[in-house]
């Protein structure tokens, strides 16, 4: 077993920093030496396997946290199967850092896992009323039961891992949770988190040259601060919500103002203050977004985040995604068409909002550190109060009425690619919002 240690410590990986400090101690307590001379590369290992294979090499180690006391300790993964005898009931164990063939049959009174055991059987109770139209588990559960059990259990596990990578890539301060109750599906395959646009090739954000030298920008004077200067209305009220009207431009201070990181005209920018969840549709619209706590209304909620493409580029990967019936493209046609963002790939947690024909999120072009007009940040504020468990949604055939010369050069078309005027046929979405005033198509 010692052996097994020592060549699982050296294999080279590049997964995991943080057992290169510990190696040559761990290594002395299965007789290797304390130095190993040259030695560069990580720990093929985890922290959690390093400690499991101590366990079973029945060695105590004291970097890795592991003593006579805790020699014998170990964690339960998941819960496998039920079964219930003489009014004993019995789970079976996949134990941590073992496979599945050194799971064993566990009394009750010796699992100390209690959330474990309560998620455990609320799946069970779940699955048994869509199944059976009761939730009292049998005394022993039929194989594709338990296998389903295994399978939530799993899911679960990557979700978590998901969830936990999720917050550790964003630079804001509302937290994310990832929830699914509906299916086995797990994370998606192909998304990358960022907190910012990613700039395709060919294109490029020129940074603000000049900044509001104001002492306080929402009493400044009318043309002093950044909206006054681009000839535009100041945007919020001292709460931070806006008042402009949709389709009329906000301008926040940037990187180049005097004022500081309080300044009233720094919202949007501050990026998402609020706990959202990512959570499975039970509906058949796949992911959504919900908020965990009260959103006042008007207040802003997140910006739409992806990668800057062309219009060219749109068009191409338009036609791929209509065969996927998946809509991620959204126009950034405040001034001209010229280009578009992408959140298919590269994206934040706005990759996942829904949408619908009765929205309670209106979008609004944002410029901070970047003027150019044709390249506008897409926020999100809050249409009316969202009362936390409410999922978020935005019209993705968004049309903005004028209200003055300005807000006709706002149509926030979201997945509509080279639609207009194109001589592609485009392929026609169904719309599941459900609600009463629905359009029954998203294009």
């Amino acid at each position: 077993m010692a052996e097994n240690l020592k060549e699982h410590i050296n294999e080279g990986c590049a997964l995991n920093q943080k057992c290169i400090a510990f190696k040559s101690r761990v290594l002395k307590n299965v007789g290797g030496s304390r130095n190993i001379p040259g030695c560069s590369v990580c720990c093929k290992s985890s922290w959690n396997q390093l400690q499991d294979l101590c366990r079973l090499a029945k060695l105590s180690c004291p970097a890795l946290g592991v003593s006579k006391r805790n020699l014998y300790d170990f964690e339960v993964e998941y819960l496998c199967d039920y079964k219930k005898i003489r009014e004993q009931e019995y789970y079976l164990v996949k134990w941590r850092g073992y496979p599945d063939s050194e799971s064993t049959w566990e009394p009750r009174q010796n699992l100390k896992c209690v959330r474990i055991l309560k998620q455990f059987h609320k799946d069970l109770e779940r699955e048994l009323l869509r199944r059976h139209h009761r939730s009292k588990p049998p005394r022993h559960l039929d194989p594709n039961l338990s296998n389903y059990l295994v399978q939530k259990a799993k899911q679960r596990r990557a979700l978590q891992r998901w969830e936990q990578e999720l917050n550790a890539k964003r630079s804001h301060l509302g937290r994310i949770t990832v929830e699914n109750e509906v299916d086995l599906d797990g994370p998606p395959r192909a998304f990358v988190y960022i907190n910012e646009y990613r700039v395709g090739e060919g294109i490029t954000l020129n940074q603000v040259a000049v900044g509001c030298e104001c002492q306080d920008c929402l009493w400044a004077p009318t043309g002093g601060c950044c909206p006054g200067a681009s000839l535009h209305k100041f945007a919020y009220n001292d709460q931070g919500q806006v008042r402009l009207r949709a389709g009329q431009p906000i301008y926040e201070c940037n990187s180049r103002c005097r004022c500081g990181y309080d300044c009233p005209n720094r919202v949007v920018q501050k990026g998402i203050r609020y706990d959202l969840c990512i959570f499975r549709t039970d509906d058949g619209r796949g992911w959504g977004v919900r908020t965990l706590e009260k959103i006042r209304k008007n207040s802003f909620v997140m910006e739409y985040v992806g990668e800057i493409i062309t219009s060219e580029e749109a068009e191409r990967r338009g036609q791929i995604y209509d065969r996927q019936g998946a809509t991620y493209l959204f126009d950034l046609d405040y001034v001209e068409d010229v280009y578009t963002v992408d959140a298919a790939y590269y994206g934040n947690i706005s990759h996942f909002v829904n949408h619908s024909c009765d929205p309670n999120l209106q979008v609004y072009n944002v410029f901070i550190d970047n003027l150019d007009e044709r390249l506008p940040r897409i926020a999100f504020f809050a249409t009316r109060t969202i009362w936390a468990g409410e999922e978020l949604t935005f019209d993705y055939n968004m049309q903005v009425d004028p209200v003055d010369m300005e807000s006709t050069r706002m149509d926030s078309n979201f997945g509509l690619a080279g639609l207009p005027g194109s001589p592609k046929k485009r392929v026609r979405i169904e719309c599941k919002c459900g609600t009463q005033s629905c359009r029954k198509y998203l294009f």
